[in-house]
C-alpha cells in the first residue's frame, strides 16, 4: 500500500492596530477610537486580544473609544481568534504607540469688519499660533440658537475662509473649538397693549436698531423658555398672558397679562331683591389655563374664591365688585383686577304675575316635558328666555292658554319669565336640561325659613341599588339607601349648591335659596308688643 503524506502550512490573517481620526498629534479630553482591524475577505467572526504597556486595559472587543488623557500613554499590539475555529487565530500587530499631549492648541478666530449688519460680507480667518497654523485642517460651522433649552446646534459650512451674512460662528481646528460672537445689536420688544380683553389679543413687535433683514424666533417664558412660532416673522399675536421676547438678541421682555371682567348674569337693567342672579369672574384664555380666582368687595357679602357665585339678592349684596385670576401652573403669572361692577339691588319691586314650573325642579332630563303657567291680571301672556345673554322669545311646543307645554328641553341652563302685551313681569326662574344620566329635584323657586323641603335623586334607570351620597357645598351630609334628602325646616344654614351622586355618577349642582318673611314677621312682632303694653296698663276690670 502505498500512503501519500501531505504536509500544510498555517496562514494567519495579519491584525493591524489604528486610531481614529488619525491625527498627528493627539491632544488631552479628543475623543479617539483605539480599533484592531483584520482584513478578512470571508467576513470571520473574531474575538480579539490586546497587550499595553499603559495603565489603560483594553477590553476583548475590535475597538475602545475613549476621551484621551496621560493614562492612554503607552504601546498597543492585537491579535484576533476565529470563534468558529478555535486554533485559526492572527499574529500579533505591529506595536502602535500612542502619546497625549496635555497642552491643547487654542485656534484664534478674527473678524474682519469688526461690526456687521445682515446683508454684508465678512471675512473669517482661523489661526493656530502653537504650533504654527501650517498643515492644520480647519473645518466651520454656524452656530443657531435653540430657545427650547439654551443650546446650540451647528451647521457645516464650506472649507473655505469667506463666509456669509452671518452674525456668529464656532471654528474647529482638528479638533479643537473657538467662539466669538460680534457685538450685538439691540432689539426691542413692545406691545399694543399690556392687557389682554376677554375675547380678544395683543400684538407684540419686536425691532433691531441697526437695519432690516433679522429674523425672528418668538418664546414665552422667562425660565425654559417656550418657542411659539417657526416663520420667524417681526410681529406676533397672543392671547395668552406671559413673559414674550424674540431671539437672543432681546434686551427686553414683555409682560403680558389676561384681563378679567366681572359680569353679572341675567345682566337686567335693575337687579330687585330675591331674584336670582350670578356674579361671574371671566378670563379669556387662547390655551385654556387653569385660573384660581380673587374678588374684592365694599359689601357684606365676600364671594367665594371660584369664578362665580350664584345668589338671592339682597340689599347685604350692594357694592362693588372687582377680580383677579392666578394662573394654577405659573403662581408668578396673573391678571390685572377688573373694572369694578357695581351691584345695587332694588327692594320695591313686585311682580304683577308669576311663572311657576311643573313638575317643580331646577334640573331637567332634556327628554322630560315642561309646563311653564303664567298667572296674572291678562289674558295673553308669551314666555321668555335669555339665549347668550340676549333676550329671546322662547318656541313652545304647545301653548294652551297661559301654559307653555315644552316636550323637549334644549341642553343648558336659561332663564325663564313671563310678560303680557300690557307689560306687566312675572318672577324669573332658572332650567337646566341635562344629558346626565343622574339629576337633582330642587326647588324652582327661594324657599321660606322653616318650610320643609325635599330633595330627590332620580336616575333614568329610575332604581337604585346601593347608597346614594348627598352633598352641600361639596360637602357629604347623608349617606344612606334614601334617595330623598329632607329638611323639617330650612334654615340659613341650609342655603346652597347640593348635588347628589349615586353607583359613581354624579348630578350637577343646584342652588337652594332661603328667603326670610322679615316684614310680616317683625309687623306679628309689634302687634303682640303692643296688645301686651296696653294689656297691662289697662285699669283692672276693664275689658278691651
Amino acid at each position: 500500500m502505498l500512503w501519500v503524506y501531505s504536509l500544510t502550512r498555517a496562514v494567519t490573517n495579519k491584525a493591524v492596530v489604528t486610531l481614529q481620526p488619525n491625527w498627528p498629534k493627539i491632544y488631552k479630553e479628543e475623543t479617539i477610537t483605539l480599533k484592531c482591524e483584520i482584513k478578512d475577505g470571508e467576513g470571520t467572526d473574531w474575538e480579539y486580544e490586546w497587550q499595553t504597556s499603559s495603565s489603560f486595559k483594553p477590553p476583548k472587543q475590535s475597538e475602545s473609544r475613549l476621551i484621551a488623557d496621560a493614562s492612554h500613554n503607552g504601546d498597543y499590539k492585537c491579535k484576533g481568534r476565529n470563534k468558529s475555529e478555535t486554533t485559526s487565530m492572527t499574529e500579533w500587530s505591529g506595536g502602535f504607540k500612542l502619546t497625549v499631549f496635555d497642552k491643547k492648541p487654542q485656534p484664534v478666530l478674527s473678524v474682519s469688519p469688526l461690526w456687521l449688519s445682515p446683508g454684508d460680507s465678512v471675512n473669517l480667518s482661523c489661526e493656530v499660533k502653537e504650533p504654527p497654523s501650517a498643515g492644520w485642517r480647519f473645518y466651520w460651522y454656524k452656530a443657531v440658537p435653540d430657545l427650547s433649552d439654551n443650546s446650540y446646534s451647528y451647521e457645516l459650512l464650506p472649507g473655505s475662509s469667506n463666509g456669509a451674512a452671518l452674525n456668529s460662528y464656532i471654528v474647529h481646528g482638528q479638533t479643537h473649538t473657538a467662539g466669538y460672537v460680534c457685538r450685538k445689536p439691540k432689539a426691542t420688544i413692545r406691545a399694543d397693549k399690556v392687557a389682554i380683553p376677554v375675547g380678544g389679543s395683543v400684538t407684540l413687535s419686536c425691532t433691531v436698531n441697526s437695519s432690516s433683514g433679522w429674523k425672528y424666533f418668538w418664546y414665552r417664558g422667562k425660565k425654559n423658555p417656550k418657542p411659539l412660532n417657526t416663520d420667524l416673522r417681526g410681529k406676533i399675536t397672543v392671547s395668552q398672558g406671559g413673559d414674550y421676547g424674540s431671539s437672543s438678541l432681546s434686551t427686553n421682555l414683555v409682560t403680558v397679562t389676561n384681563k378679567a371682567v366681572v359680569t353679572l348674569q341675567p345682566n337686567w337693567p335693575k337687579i330687585y331683591k330675591e331674584e336670582t342672579i350670578t356674579l361671574k369672574c371671566e378670563i379669556k384664555d387662547g390655551e385654556g389655563t387653569d385660573w384660581e380666582y380673587e374678588w374684592q368687595t365694599s359689601s357684606s357679602f365676600k364671594p367665594p374664591k371660584q369664578s362665580e357665585s350664584r345668589l338671592i339678592a339682597y340689599a347685604s349684596h350692594n357694592g362693588d365688585y372687582k377680580c383677579k385670576g392666578r394662573n394654577k401652573s405659573e403662581t408668578t403669572s396673573m391678571t390685572e383686577w377688573s373694572g369694578g361692577v357695581k351691584l345695587t339691588v332694588f327692594d320695591n319691586f313686585h311682580p304683577s304675575a308669576s311663572l311657576t314650573v311643573s313638575p317643580d325642579s331646577v334640573q331637567h332630563f332634556t327628554s322630560d316635558s315642561v309646563s311653564l303657567s303664567c298667572k296674572g291680571n291678562s289674558a295673553e301672556w308669551r314666555v321668555r328666555t335669555l339665549k347668550d345673554s340676549l333676550l329671546d322669545d322662547f318656541n313652545c311646543g304647545e301653548m294652551t292658554a297661559a301654559t307653555c307645554s315644552v316636550h323637549k328641553l334644549q341642553e343648558g341652563t336659561r332663564v325663564y319669565w313671563c310678560e303680557s302685551g300690557s307689560g306687566e313681569f312675572s318672577n324669573t326662574v332658572n332650567i337646566t336640561a341635562q344629558k346626565t344620566d343622574i339629576i337633582l329635584v330642587s326647588p324652582v323657586r327661594p324657599v321660606t325659613e322653616g318650610d320643609s323641603v325635599s330633595l330627590s335623586c332620580v336616575s333614568r334607570k329610575q332604581t337604585f341599588d346601593s347608597n346614594v351620597f348627598f352633598y352641600l357645598n361639596e360637602k357629604l351630609i347623608q349617606n344612606d339607601t334614601r334617595k330623598e334628602l329632607n329638611i323639617s325646616a330650612v334654615s340659613k344654614s341650609d342655603e346652597g349648591f347640593y348635588k347628589c351622586q349615586y353607583s359613581g355618577k354624579e348630578s350637577p349642582e343646584s342652588w337652594v335659596a332661603v328667603k326670610f318673611i322679615t316684614g310680616l314677621f317683625v309687623s306679628i312682632v309689634v302687634i303682640i308688643l303692643l296688645l301686651l303694653l296696653c294689656y297691662f296698663k289697662m285699669p283692672k276690670g276693664e275689658i278691651m
